[in-house]
């Protein structure tokens, strides 16, 4: 069999263009004076210019030393694609100079000024360009470990590149983050060719596979692309039987890894406990049940409870069997839907628990109400006329084409978590694109069409071009939009909802009681603010939302700027109420009651200059941090036991 050297010296020599015998990988001005293994394999493009190598197996020139080029010959990597002309033995050749190149210094070195030379004490950086403080830092402190460690066996090595670069999950969230997004050199120096062609690639396995679109909105998604890219070209794709067991079995594994982190923080802050019921598409009433805390959601598991009376007794004892799960000491406060059954339930566990608080689903109560707002006669009929404008434009093809025509590809009706929201979101749309509804009525694809001489037609020709139902518009999002931003807020993921949403209400009610502070508006003021009090009063009366406000820095000290002392004070009242009944040893909860005292008039730590400034700008867990407090208690007002020689202050 011949050598690989001889395979080298084969296709060099087939390639050269001379036919006199001419061998450039024995040319002393074609290649250094070194020993290293990939010399046998590669020479300069041109004698005495280092800067770009010929691979003598295939056309490929590369740049970047020869460690590219033994990148390049066993099997590729992020940076180089691999040859297609090598073979076993030269890959395993090349594999194994690589390692040893690596096992001969305990600290790597950089040096990218000799770029070709042969030295092997040159090491080439992946992706140096990642390379901020955050990278830094990391690799400063890794070889710092490795340093206080014990040397372990070479198998367990990694290379250089993969102790350096960035995790996929650190790569992916540098890009969501807030700020300016550092693009790398490599992806920089990519021609856009290149990116359209694997972008096809994926399109393909999406239309193929008719995986859903949504699915490149997904955070895993690109995680899962950036693992490729970093892992280079050959990357083998799992097989359907990896998928399906041991892949999956790992994928457990991990998620119970997860969940321990989740029980971590349940034990640390306390917890909310969430159900959810709904129907799927096989008739069976599930509920879910998901538990919160500041590090996040948690799905705990599904209930069919399908052949069960859904009363408040079964609904209880459901419920309470997973507090039993959770630890009765670490849940705090359950979130249910807004049913009498459920309410009812909410009563039972509450006289089990005397320390937990039972609180509606916010989102589920304004939905209620924009429900019974857009029942009242003064918006209840520009919402039946939107209706028949959209219904009427999405159901004639040729004017739903004009009309996006107009609007810039827009559409009229968005889609929203609630049907009573997305009538308000519809009329906002329909208000936003009045112009140009009013240009598509009057334009020629209408008026010339033969749905323009239907009754349905005239009928909507009527509804746009009348002046009192764009009026009664403007009234219903006088009425729904300050609603809106409330339920956004407290159906959002971002950040806990709780410290914001009681102040949230607040300013909602004053935006509409302005909207309709003339004369004529009062009677439909009146009505408006009788369902909002009537609601939120009535589902929502717990003290967690004041006690929460009260603990909001931010919000709390320009309240009391304000004068608002009434206000103040019974926000101070739900502050006991949650104390009183959370903690019950009465030292603990003498020296919680001083240090809302020193809180609240801004006293000792709280009156430092950094936690003035902080109060506006940080959250207040991070607040009470700035505060030099023992501890710091959740976004949920989470309280729960601890020792009875440490102060505990309760901040949301």
């Amino acid at each position: 069999m011949a050598s690989s050297g001889d395979v080298g010296r084969a296709n060099a020599s087939a390639e050269s263009s001379q036919n006199d015998g001419y061998d450039p990988l024995k040319d002393p001005r074609r290649r250094p004076k070194s020993n290293d293994p990939g010399w046998k394999y590669a020479y300069y493009v041109e004698p005495g210019k280092r800067d770009l190598i010929q691979c003598a197996l295939c056309p490929r020139k590369i740049k970047g030393g020869i460690i590219r080029v033994k990148q390049h010959l066993a099997g590729g990597s992020t940076e180089i694609l691999v040859c297609p002309k090598t073979t076993p033995e030269i890959q395993k050749e090349m594999k194994a100079a690589l390692d040893a190149g690596k096992t001969k210094r305990d600290i790597p070195v950089y040096d990218d000024s000799e770029e070709g030379d042969g030295e092997e004490d040159t090491v080439e950086v992946i992706e140096s360009s990642r390379a901020g403080s955050s990278s830094s830092s990391r690799s400063t402190s890794k070889r710092k470990e490795s340093a206080s460690k014990p040397p372990t066996a070479p198998s367990s090595k990694k290379p250089i590149n993969a102790l350096l670069r960035r995790t996929p999950q650190e790569v992916v969230a540098e890009r969501h983050a807030k700020g300016p997004y550092q693009r790398t050199i490599n992806v920089s120096m990519k021609p856009k060719e290149e990116r359209d062609a694997v972008c096809i690639e994926i399109a393909k396995c999406f239309y193929e596979c008719g995986v859903p679109f949504n699915v490149a909105n997904s955070r895993q998604f690109e995680i899962a692309v950036e693992s490729i890219a970093q892992y280079g070209s050959g990357f083998k794709p799992p097989s359907f039987h990896e998928l399906r067991e041991p892949l999956l079995a790992k994928c457990v594994k991990e998620t119970d890894g997860d969940k321990k982190r989740h029980e971590d923080a349940w034990t640390q802050y306390g917890c909310t406990l969430m159900s959810d019921g709904w129907t799927d598409r096989r008739g069976r009433q599930l509920i879910n049940f998901l538990v919160n805390s500041p590090v996040g959601t948690f799905f705990l598991e599904s209930v069919d409870a399908s052949n069960e009376s859904h009363d408040a007794m079964m609904l209880a004892d459901l419920l309470d069997q997973r507090i039993e799960k959770i630890g009765r000491d670490k849940v705090v406060q359950i979130v249910t839907d807004n049913g009498a059954n459920y309410k009812a339930a909410g009563r039972y566990l509450v006289e089990r628990t005397p320390t937990l608080f039972w609180t509606p689903c916010a989102a589920h109560c304004l939905d209620l109400m924009l429900e019974d707002i857009g029942k009242l006669k003064d918006f209840a009929k520009p919402i039946t006329r939107a209706r028949h404008v959209t219904t009427f434009i999405y159901r004639h093809g040729r004017i739903l084409n004009e009309m996006r025509k107009f609007t810039k590809g827009m559409d009229l009706v968005r889609m929203a978590a609630t049907r009573f929201a997305t009538a308000f979101l519809t009329l906002r749309s329909l208000h936003k694109h009045k112009d140009a509804l009013r240009a598509l009525f009057s334009g020629d694809v209408f008026t010339r069409s033969k749905v323009a001489k239907t009754e349905a037609g005239k009928k909507v020709y009527e509804i746009i071009f009348s002046t009192q139902f764009w009026n009664s518009v403007e009234d219903c999002l006088r009425a729904s939009l300050p609603l809106l931003v409330v339920l956004r807020l407290v159906d959002g993921d971002e950040k806990p909802a709780l410290p914001e949403v009681a102040a949230a209400m607040n300013i909602a009610k004053q935006k509409i009681s302005a909207s309709f502070s003339t004369q004529n508006k009062k009677a439909c003021l009146n009505r408006i603010m009788k369902i909002v009090e009537n609601r939120w009063v009535k589902q929502m009366d717990t003290p967690l939302y004041g006690a929460a406000l009260y603990l909001n820095p931010g919000k709390f000290y320009k309240m009391k700027q304000s004068d608002d002392d009434g206000y103040v004070g019974e926000l101070r009242g739900c502050f006991n109420d949650v104390l009183v009944k959370m903690v019950t040893d009465d030292d603990l909860r003498d020296k919680i009651d001083g240090q809302a005292v020193l809180y609240e008039n801004q006293r000792e730590s709280f009156a430092n200059p950094m936690a003035i400034r902080n109060a506006q700008t940080r959250s207040p867990s991070e607040y009470s941090n700035t505060c030099k407090l023992p501890i710091s208690i959740s976004a949920t007002c989470n309280l729960f036991s601890a020792s009875k020689s440490q102060p505990i202050f309760l901040f949301s």
